[in-house]
């Protein structure tokens, strides 16, 4: 009988830092600068956090209908050298967002600590580490770099490895593949509604820790039961090896 594999994978943004919010602000400060004086950079905040969790396209076109925004980016799209307005408004957000993310000081003091302390808690356990994130490789790489994970991390699998973001259980799929585990025998650590429902869809054991932007979607959802949510970040250790101790005890 092959021996089982026990292995553990991460959400990246909003479960193990804080980058979450720092997206919302590159929108919104691209949105205030093709709009200046007209939108509210806290409407914009607002908007992105009902769409945690999708893809930056995804995201990008429903603030550009939703505030607004088609004219003016449309007329920065040759000074970008793009060819939509799309295109122009996910340029100006990700040149705002990738000078946030350079900035290591500021990605180390969005860390959510209890979470990082818990992925190496469970390396050292000997479990194999994945992370799954709805960023693209670039991004994903140089926060990892920036918390100093990198070492700990066994699977990397991020938007541009997959057809469907999350909620798609594809993204936990592959990540337990490369992992050399069952969907079954993973450990998933996720903050939003549509990564559970993704690591749900997938077959997964999947434990909530939530945030501020994330926590009244989770409760709200129903997609976990109540003793797999955490919601206080002193618990999340505690609560985790347990989970992970049921998994490793089933039969």
């Amino acid at each position: 009988m092959t021996q089982r594999r026990i292995a553990a994978i991460f959400d990246l943004d909003g479960t193990l830092v804080q980058t979450e919010a720092l997206k919302a602000q590159s929108y919104a400060r691209a949105a205030v600068e093709l709009r200046p004086g007209s939108i509210a950079a806290q409407d914009i905040i607002v908007a992105y956090t009902d769409m945690l969790g999708r893809s930056r396209e995804e995201v990008a076109a429903a603030l550009l209908a939703r505030f607004g925004l088609g004219a003016e980016a449309e007329r920065r799209m040759a000074e970008l050298g793009v060819s939509t307005p799309l295109d122009a408004y996910m340029a100006i957000r990700l040149r705002i967002y990738e000078a946030m993310i350079a900035n290591g000081q500021l990605i180390r003091g969005q860390e959510y600590p209890w979470s990082t302390a818990l992925l190496r808690q469970v390396k050292r356990m000997g479990y194999r580490i994945g992370i799954a994130t709805m960023s693209h490789r670039k991004h994903a790489v140089m926060v990892l770099e920036r918390l100093g994970l990198t070492a700990e991390i066994d699977a990397l699998v991020t938007r541009e490895d997959v057809k469907d973001g999350k909620p798609s259980p594809e993204i936990y799929l592959l990540s337990a593949q490369k992992l050399g585990a069952e969907p079954r025998d993973c450990f998933v650590l996720e903050d939003s509604v549509p990564g559970i429902r993704a690591a749900n869809a997938a077959g997964t054991c999947c434990l909530a820790i939530t945030n501020d932007m994330t926590r009244d979607a989770v409760h709200a959802a129903g997609v976990l039961p109540a003793e797999r949510i955490v919601d206080d970040p002193d618990r999340l250790a505690t609560v985790a090896r347990a989970v992970l101790d049921q998994l490793a005890n089933r039969r």
